[in-house]
């Protein structure tokens, strides 16, 4: 996952336009997730005393078992990871009882951080400290809101078929080396009601739960007597993969990985790692603050590719590849980072 390190709008309206089918989804200390968030404006209510803390352990990745925590938080930031920067700060907010964090540059008070998330409160809502309290990383803000309630969904992420060219088969046969299954992205959403019935609903956080399992073929290249060999060696050689691209964002993202000078290969690895990222989701939200296909942290990160950073998938691959070609030089570097730590 991202640990660059990765929802009614409801509730809160959780989400401006740009925001709308998302709030927050993960990947916290090696997955680190883009921010959900809070537009503040309306009416504001708020108690004289400071409610509790509550941290949830619901992970951001959960492929990863890992958990969301400040210190995984500041440790991707510190790294760079997701194209975060040292400046980087961040503020814990708990919405009727689901935690996430906002990651921001210039946090000054509470409403600053609901602000910077985009998260609008309601007349009847109570939000506390205060909204011109001021905040540190240590600063938790609860929110809560009646007439809501929280549900979970799960969706199928779609898996690929990679085709692997080996000499270890006689050419012109095949072999499924593994069969394919479908992973599951989890979302979050908090449900307004209204007289009994559903109102509304907002995505609070969508993530990957299971990443997909790719279909793999091997597809034979070699001779009788190269096959022989192979047979007897302690590896299986193969020379080049292809993956056939599954959906739209997976299309522009093979033509964009071509326009770079990458190889197919290079393609294969991408689709491996936003497979476990993102799920290829738009609006893959984790509660660390990372966001996206390719989970930047923060979201907002991903500005400097295009406005539409938070709905346009191509959008988002842009400045995805442009991170991995700085950062790893290839996806098939930042791939074997993955591999190895369990972020990018």
């Amino acid at each position: 996952m991202v640990s660059h390190r990765r929802e009614r709008i409801s509730v809160f309206k959780v989400l401006t336009k740009r925001q709308r089918t998302r709030l927050f989804a993960g990947a916290a200390a090696l997955i680190l997730v883009g921010t959900a968030g809070i537009v503040s404006r309306g009416f504001y209510s708020e108690p004289e005393a400071q409610a509790k803390t509550q941290v949830t352990s619901y992970s951001a990745t959960q492929m990863q078992g890992l958990e969301v925590s400040r210190d995984s938080v500041r440790k991707a930031i510190n790294e760079g990871q997701g194209g975060s920067s040292t400046g980087t700060s961040y503020v814990k907010v708990v919405i009727n009882g689901k935690s996430k964090l906002i990651l921001g540059d210039n946090f000054t008070t509470v409403k600053s951080v609901l602000d910077a998330g985009d998260i609008t409160l309601e007349p009847d809502d109570t939000v506390a400290p205060g909204l011109n309290t001021k905040v540190t990383e240590s600063t938790v803000i609860q929110i809560s809101r009646s007439n809501n309630e929280i549900q979970s969904s799960q969706s199928e992420i779609p898996f690929n078929t990679i085709e692997e060219k080996t000499d270890s088969l006689p050419a012109g046969t095949t072999k499924v080396e593994t069969e394919g299954q479908v992973g599951i992205m989890e979302t979050t959403s908090l449900i307004t009601k209204v007289g009994g019935k559903d109102s509304s609903s907002n995505i609070f956080a969508s993530y990957v739960k299971t990443a997909p399992v790719n279909k793999v073929i091997l597809i034979g290249t070699g001779t009788v007597q190269a096959t022989t060999a192979a047979t007897t060696s302690a590896t299986v050689p193969v020379s080049s993969t292809s993956t056939t691209p599954v959906g739209t964002a997976q299309s522009i993202a093979h033509s964009q990985v071509l326009a770079h000078g990458w190889s197919e290969s290079d393609f294969t690895c991408l689709v491996q790692l936003w497979n476990r990222e993102s799920g290829w989701s738009t609006t893959a939200a984790n509660p660390s603050g990372a966001y996206g296909i390719p989970q930047a942290l923060p979201g907002s990160k991903m500005a400097s590719a295009g406005a539409d950073w938070s709905t346009n998938a191509a959008t988002q691959i842009t400045w995805g590849l442009g991170y991995i070609a700085g950062r790893y030089s290839s996806p098939c570097g930042a791939w074997s980072h993955s591999q190895s730590t369990g972020w990018y």
